[in-house]
C-alpha cells in the first residue's frame, strides 16, 4: 500500500510536469528513481504484466489526478502570479535527482564518447528552449482523416519527448501549435465529466482518442530505443541523460517570464527550490 501511494504521488508530479512548458516529465522520472523501471515494464509489458500493472496503474492515477486538480492551478494561477517561485520549485525537483542518476556512472572513467554525448544533449535542450514558444495558437481540430493522422503523429512526438529526460513535451507541443488544443480539450473533457454531459465528452474524443493512441505508440517505441541504448552503450546513454537533466534548469530559466522581482520573491523562491530538492530526493529514495 505504501508503494502504491508513493507511485501515485510520483505520478502526480509527472502529470503536472508534462503540462508545464519547459519542465520535463522524463527528467522527474529519473529524479524520483523510477525511470529505469518504467522503461523496463513498457518494453516488456506482456512478460512483466503483473509488475507493469503494479507500477503503471498508480502512476497513471496520479497523473490523471494532477491534471484534473492541479494543472489548471499551475497554468492559470501559480505560473502567471508566482512565476519565479514556481519555476524554482521545479528546478529543485530536477536537481534533487541528479545524485540518483550520477550513481549510475560514478567510479567509471569518463571518455570522449561520454563527453560528446553530454555536450550534445545539453546543447540540444538549451537550443530548444531558445527557439521559444512559437506555437502558442490553437491548431485546427475539425474532424477529417488528415487531422486525425496529425493528432496521432503529435501524440507520438509528445510521448517521445515526455519519455526522454530533459526534453519538455509540452514545449515541443507549443512549437508544433498543439499545446493549447490539447490542454483546452482535456479541460473540456474534465468539465463534461463533472456534469456528466455525455455529448460533450464524445466531442472531446475526436481529439483525445487519436492523440492518446499516438502517445501509447510513441512511449513504447521510445522506451524500446532507450532500453537498447542502455544495454549496448550504458555509460554513453547515462551521460547523455545527465546532459539532458543538467540542461533542464537552464532551459526553464531561459523560458520563464518572471516580471518584477523583489526580496520576498527571491527568498520564497529559494525556500521552494530547497523544498523541491528534498521532495525529489524523498520520492527517489
Amino acid at each position: 500500500m505504501k508503494e502504491f501511494i508513493m507511485n501515485t504521488l510520483r505520478g502526480m508530479v509527472i502529470g503536472i510536469a508534462n503540462v508545464i512548458p519547459g519542465v520535463s516529465g522524463g527528467t522527474l522520472m529519473v529524479s524520483m528513481g523510477i525511470y529505469d523501471k518504467l522503461i523496463l515494464v513498457l518494453t516488456h509489458f506482456i512478460k512483466r504484466m503483473k509488475e507493469a500493472i503494479a507500477l503503471l496503474v498508480p502512476i497513471a492515477i496520479g497523473m490523471l489526478l494532477s491534471i484534473a486538480i492541479f494543472a489548471k492551478i499551475f497554468s492559470e494561477i501559480l505560473f502567471p502570479k508566482f512565476p519565479l517561485q514556481t519555476n524554482l520549485f521545479f528546478i529543485g525537483l530536477i536537481i534533487g535527482g541528479i545524485p540518483v542518476i550520477y550513481k549510475k556512472v560514478k567510479g567509471n572513467t569518463i571518455r570522449l564518447p561520454q563527453i560528446i554525448a553530454f555536450v550534445l544533449l545539453f546543447a540540444t535542450v538549451v537550443g530548444f528552449s531558445l527557439v521559444g514558444e512559437g506555437g502558442g495558437s490553437s491548431a485546427d481540430i475539425t474532424f477529417s482523416v488528415g487531422n486525425v493522422l496529425k493528432l496521432f503523429g503529435v501524440g507520438i512526438i509528445a510521448a517521445a519527448t515526455m519519455v526522454i529526460p530533459g526534453v519538455s513535451g509540452s514545449m515541443i507541443m507549443m512549437i508544433l501549435g498543439y499545446y493549447n488544443t490539447i490542454i483546452d480539450t482535456v479541460n473540456n473533457f474534465i468539465n463534461a465529466l463533472k456534469s456528466f454531459d455525455i455529448p460533450a465528452m464524445l466531442d472531446t474524443f475526436v481529439v483525445l482518442i487519436p492523440f492518446g493512441i499516438g502517445v501509447v505508440v510513441g512511449a513504447v517505441a521510445v522506451a524500446k530505443l532507450i532500453e537498447f541504448m542502455l544495454n549496448k552503450f550504458p555509460l554513453v546513454t547515462y551521460w547523455a541523460i545527465i546532459g539532458l537533466i543538467v540542461a533542464s534548469p537552464f532551459a526553464i530559466i531561459f523560458m520563464m517570464e518572471i516580471g518584477t522581482v523583489g526580496v520576498v520573491e527571491i527568498v520564497t523562491g529559494l525556500v521552494l527550490l530547497v523544498a523541491g530538492f528534498f521532495i525529489s530526493m524523498k520520492l527517489g529514495a
